[in-house]
């Protein structure tokens, strides 16, 4: 039951008890005193019905929000974990795109040298002098 139809069924409820009332007093002719007390009776067990039922509607708000906060709760925990996985997997990635560049560097630091050396025995022997050792 919507908030819109409590308010409607509540309504409802009020006005039909009270057309009861007052077609029980037109069709049962009393003292006036005795009107009167009947009408405070029927007044107050309508007051009592409709105090009963909004601690029922009270009570299911309650429960509605308890839901609703537990279910965020447990997307809160949910989007924590996949926040954790995703983390992790960037480091992961990072440190093999670390290691990948590291080894890229040695190899190429290793070219070089062995370009360098080359270079340099090129070198000695158009010059004529002896090849220069590592």
């Amino acid at each position: 039951m919507g908030k819109g139809d409590f308010g409607a069924f509540l309504g409802g409820f009020l006005i039909g008890g009270l057309i009861g009332a007052g077609t029980a007093l037109l069709y049962a002719p009393q003292s006036g005193a005795d009107t009167r007390q009947q009408i405070q009776d029927k007044s107050d067990e309508l007051l009592q019905q409709a105090n009963a039922e909004l601690d029922k509607a009270r009570a299911r708000a309650q429960e509605i929000l308890s839901e609703a906060q537990m279910k965020i709760d447990e997307a809160n925990e949910e989007i924590k974990k996949r926040a954790d996985s995703m983390r992790e997997q960037t480091k992961k990635l990072v440190d093999e795109a670390e290691a990948k560049v590291e080894e890229v560097a040695d190899e190429a630091a290793a070219k070089a040298q062995e370009a360098a050396r080359s270079a340099e025995q090129t070198l000695a022997k158009e010059e004529g002098a002896a090849p220069v050792e590592a």
